[in-house]
């Protein structure tokens, strides 16, 4: 990163934007190559400016008066006649934010003076350092985007060993692999947000140790929250709370810990991510929620109705943005939900081509990404999705989650009977039947896994209304009345199966497929259990 930005000095780039929160380590960094004669070969002095303060020399911690206006900031640094460099602070509000109209004074001013900075017989280099990334169309090809990383590892730890140093009352109790932990837990927050959570879990109770790895944590929840694009999803769920799927979730398993220094003795390349389609109600979303038990990583939420914007280019900044957030607090989850609703308006004129540039975008990032960003995708009607998106490379495979069959509405009823039945007086004629989820999963054959949840509920809901114990018939009774979606949405069903014969791969095992007998077509029973039949 010095290497590339000491050759932008070297080449005399004009315009140098940083989009960072950090001022304090941008200006030293800047400082650290400006001042190295080894790097850029002609050191120069370092100026910073902000409209409250002007124009101040950091090499000689003298200010210069009058400058706090925008116009005479650009005249000072036109005049002057030796080599720096000029930090200009939040400066972006002079090229239009919101509701603010861009000065085009300014921005003229800019404009006459680029051929100075190019070809002065002084070297001259303005950054433009913001925490918002605007750039008037008429500096566009003359603006260079220079990306400013969050702080190393290396960074947090020298700022942990710091606040140690300086706070001699703090307990430290930290092994080397501790120490390790506490700071890669911090990394994707700034030096600031890192030193902020530190300091909390130090007053906390006098000591920092590994037990304050959830401290840490609750600071990078706070950093997806304030992105108001990004939900963070805080799972309860467990793979126990999955019934059947064995293939997926053989799959996600196997996969757990591929980020880790140990997986990468084995050449192990991070996953990038699933796509899971298939009928509703069948533990799709459940998945998604359970991963981030299983692999113990953030679950974030990526809604892409909330990254669509009224102005212009605002949405392709939202979209870059929560990218950028994901990728900070990596190793991390990303869920979209029901994508082939997000992308609904591709194709269209209707939004002038941003519902394409936002998928571009998001297509481009999924190939190139090189933080460990598992994405998972769920989608109802993937026949919908634009070809792609589905191809090798984008996802690590493609699942098709089927109706239960058998064994797995079988484990689905044991599951909420167990979790809800946690009173004996409650369950006390339920428990004496022998094979009870056996008989019902046969009862309720073609049935999804949500409606098996609304039927135990609204047999306990019969049972607290008449002060009973629940019994097998408030099963039974509730089964009979349900109209399954099998039988409602048969033709969209069997449209599914029919795309994901060849192109998925099913979600449950082969061996637990061979239990469902009766299929809602029985002209094409041998291919409506759709999907390859690996087992993982």
């Amino acid at each position: 990163m010095a290497y590339k930005l000491a050759n932008l000095l070297k080449a005399r780039f004009p315009l140098i934007y940083i989009t960072t929160f950090e001022e304090d380590r941008v200006t030293k960094y800047i400082k650290s190559i400006a001042s190295d004669e080894k790097q850029i070969k002609f050191p120069r002095e370092v100026f910073t400016w902000t409209q409250t303060s002007g124009i101040y020399n950091q090499n000689t911690g003298k200010g210069v008066n009058d400058t706090t206006c925008p116009e005479k900031a650009l005249e000072f640094i036109r005049k002057y006649e030796k080599d720096s460099v000029f930090i200009l602070y939040d400066f972006h509000v002079n090229f239009g934010v919101k509701n603010r109209t861009p000065d085009f004074g300014v921005i003229r001013k800019i404009r006459d003076i680029i051929p100075d900075l190019k070809l002065g017989v002084v070297r001259k280099t303005i950054f433009f350092v913001s925490p918002e990334l605007i750039i008037p169309e008429s500096l566009q090809k003359e603006i260079t985007i220079f990306d400013f990383p969050l702080p190393t590892l290396e960074e947090i730890k020298d700022k942990l060993d710091s606040m140690i140093a300086q706070n001699q009352a703090v307990e430290a109790n930290l092994n080397d692999e501790e120490k390790d932990k506490i700071c890669k837990a911090a990394l994707g927050l700034t030096l600031q947000e890192a030193e902020s959570a530190f300091a909390l879990a130090m007053v906390n109770d006098g000591k920092i140790n590994i037990n304050d790895l959830p401290i840490i944590m609750e600071e990078k929840i706070q950093v997806i929250k304030k992105t108001g694009i990004l939900e963070f999803i805080k799972s309860e769920y467990s793979i126990k709370d999955i019934g059947g799927l064995d293939n997926l979730k053989n799959w996600l398993l196997k996969r757990n810990n591929s980020w880790s220094e140990r997986a990468k003795r084995y050449c192990i390349p991070a996953p990038k991510g699933v796509l899971v389609t298939g009928v509703p109600g069948c533990g799709k979303s459940l998945t998604a929620k359970a991963m981030s038990t299983i692999w113990q990583l953030p679950l974030l939420k990526l809604d892409f109705g909330k990254v669509f914007s009224g102005l212009v280019g605002s949405s392709e900044e939202n979209m870059r943005r929560a990218l950028a957030t994901a990728e900070a607090v990596a190793p991390s989850i990303l869920w979209i939900d029901e994508i082939e609703k997000g992308l609904s308006g591709l194709g269209s004129n209707g939004d002038s081509g941003v519902s394409s540039r936002i998928f571009g975008q998001f297509l481009t990032w999924m190939q190139e990404k090189e933080s460990p960003v598992f994405v998972i995708a769920t989608a109802n009607n993937i026949s919908t999705l634009p070809p792609e998106l589905l191809r090798k490379g984008r996802f690590d495979e493609i699942f098709f989650v089927d109706l239960p069959t058998m064994s797995e509405r079988k484990e689905i009823f044991k599951l909420h009977l167990e979790k809800r039945l946690k009173d004996k007086e409650i369950a006390s004629e339920i428990i004496g039947i022998k094979n009870i989820c056996t008989e019902l999963a046969k009862m309720t054959e073609g049935f999804i896994g949500s409606e098996i949840e609304q039927v135990v509920v609204s047999a306990l809901c019969d049972a607290f209304f008449e002060n009973r114990p629940l019994k097998f018939e408030d099963l039974a009774k509730n089964i009979a009345a349900t109209v399954p979606l099998s039988a409602t949405q048969r033709e969209q069903i069997l449209a599914l199966r029919a795309w994901a014969n060849v192109r998925a791969v099913s979600a449950t095992k082969d061996s637990s497929r061979q239990e469902y007998k009766k299929e809602i077509d029985t002209e094409n029973v041998s291919s409506s259990r759709g999907g390859r039949t690996l087992d993982f």
